[in-house]
């Protein structure tokens, strides 16, 4: 039976109005109106800004995809075409697929595998990973799930290992996670390298403590930013680079 065509929607967290309006709502189409878009402000966690909007539409038509993505993601002219293209063509190639990114990782160390075409922070990230790519891991700048998935973000993560959580969910429920061939681009002002910001690091230890324990008999995993190859990695990959 022929796949209807994915229909979009967009769910977007925010807590700062001007990089929004500079960058996601002014992707061109998202500022033509083409497609519905959800925009909630100031939330607790990522699963507190979607998962309301997942429960709206789990029961929608069929191929309906919630599409998140940060407040400071410019979609380039095309990109929607693009990316329905995409997953429609991804969608022929692995029918179990429920989960889609631009960016993310397969495996773990020391075999790695990463993939997608993405602008972060100016610098152009070509992976050489042909596309479209099974992944056991997503970065949270874009995630599309089918709605009728049932697939929403852990709210005890936070705004952290999100992207990776969901993955890990929809493979226990026997759904493939892929990157698709859909650059964009990514101005996060999020540093890449120590010294990080001490309510950074906070952050993103307190959320990988909850993320570690969850998964621990998974264990070693990658994410895009970090090797998991025991609880409590996170916070050492911390300290160490605290006292390097």
């Amino acid at each position: 039976m022929m796949q209807t065509k994915p229909q979009l929607h967009f769910v977007v967290c925010a807590n700062n109005r001007a990089t929004l309006n500079q960058y996601f709502l002014a992707s061109p189409c998202i500022a033509n109106e083409r497609y519905p878009v959800q925009i909630v402000f100031d939330q607790s966690s990522a699963g507190a800004a979607y998962n309301p909007m997942h429960d709206q539409h789990y029961s929608d038509p069929a191929n309906t995809w919630l599409v998140w993505v940060h407040q400071d993601v410019f979609l380039p002219q095309g990109w929607d075409e693009q990316f329905v293209e995409q997953l429609s063509s991804a969608q022929s190639e692995f029918a179990h697929m429920r989960v889609a990114g631009v960016y993310g990782v397969q495996g773990h160390a020391p075999q790695t595998l990463r993939a997608g075409h993405v602008l972060d922070r100016g610098k152009p990230l070509v992976e050489s990973t042909p596309l479209p790519c099974l992944v056991d891991s997503l970065d949270e700048l874009l995630i599309a799930t089918r709605a009728d998935a049932k697939l929403g973000f852990d709210p005890a993560l936070g705004f952290d290992f999100y992207g990776t959580d969901i993955v890990l969910c929809a493979q226990a429920q026997g759904y493939l996670a892929v990157v698709v061939n859909a650059p964009c681009e990514h101005w996060s002002h999020t540093p890449q390298f120590a010294p990080f910001p001490a309510a950074l690091e906070n952050r993103i230890t307190q959320s990988a403590q909850v993320f570690e324990h969850k998964w621990r008999d998974h264990l070693p995993l990658a994410t895009p930013c970090f090797e998991i190859d025991q609880p409590g990695a996170t916070a050492q990959f911390f300290n160490a680079h605290r006292h390097a």
